[in-house]
């Protein structure tokens, strides 16, 4: 897929595009070879139509009464996304958090290879995270530049994030992923993703607040 072409794809469409990925890869996982449409609805909540809708950016995908041919799939979805092949990353920030992300096993599923981990904590600095041996952060700067590393992730407490984000952006890198509950911000030309996890479960209360709302108006 051409810079141009992906131009022209809306954003909703490359929102949805890592949903479908990791069904197809659960999917696989459990010995399916084909999909349909219907049942990647069922799985994605999302419409079947908007499903096909969605893949026919991108080519041809599936054959009627048939259904998707799941290893196929996969493999189109990543190279649209560009996870068919390593994308390195560094995390910063080896608590709790952090550690979680160090040792998901799903990353280098989704292309990505985590290269080192940072903290400035003298008690973490030397200890492991995962299979990670936890860096000082002054490391940073030269492992990105000998490594030539991309994106980064933030797992560090709120009043310490906009330091690591203008850390990692004069460094080098070009998309930070930040998992603290404040906003950071950076260059131009460095993609920021704000992403609490607590504000995604304020998001999901909504739900919950509305499925007890209808709970109570049924049994009225």
């Amino acid at each position: 897929m051409s810079g141009g072409q992906a131009n022209h794809i809306p954003e909703g469409v490359i929102e949805r595009l890592p949903t479908y990925l990791n069904v197809l890869l659960q999917l696989r996982k459990e010995g399916d070879s084909t999909v349909s449409s219907a049942r990647l609805g069922e799985l994605t909540n999302v419409n079947p139509a908007q499903i096909r809708r969605d893949l026919t950016h991108f080519g041809q995908f599936g054959k009627r009464g048939v259904g998707y041919d799941i290893s196929t799939l996969v493999e189109r979805v990543q190279r649209i996304l560009g996870s068919d092949h390593a994308h390195r990353m560094v995390l910063v920030g080896a608590g709790h958090l952090g550690s979680a992300i160090a040792a998901y096993d799903g990353l280098k599923a989704r292309g990505f290879a985590l290269s080192a981990v940072f903290d400035n904590d003298p008690a973490r600095v030397g200890g492991k995270a995962a299979d990670h041996v936890v860096r000082d952060i002054s490391e940073l700067p030269r492992v990105v530049s000998e490594q030539r590393v991309q994106i980064g992730v933030i797992a560090v407490p709120p009043d310490a994030a906009q330091y690591v984000a203008d850390l990692m952006a004069s460094a080098g890198i070009r998309v930070i992923l930040n998992y603290s509950s404040t906003m950071v911000r950076a260059p131009a030309h460095v993609i920021v993703h704000n992403t609490d996890p607590v504000r995604e479960l304020l998001h999901t209360l909504y739900y919950l607040a509305k499925s007890d709302e209808m709970a109570v108006v049924a049994s009225e």
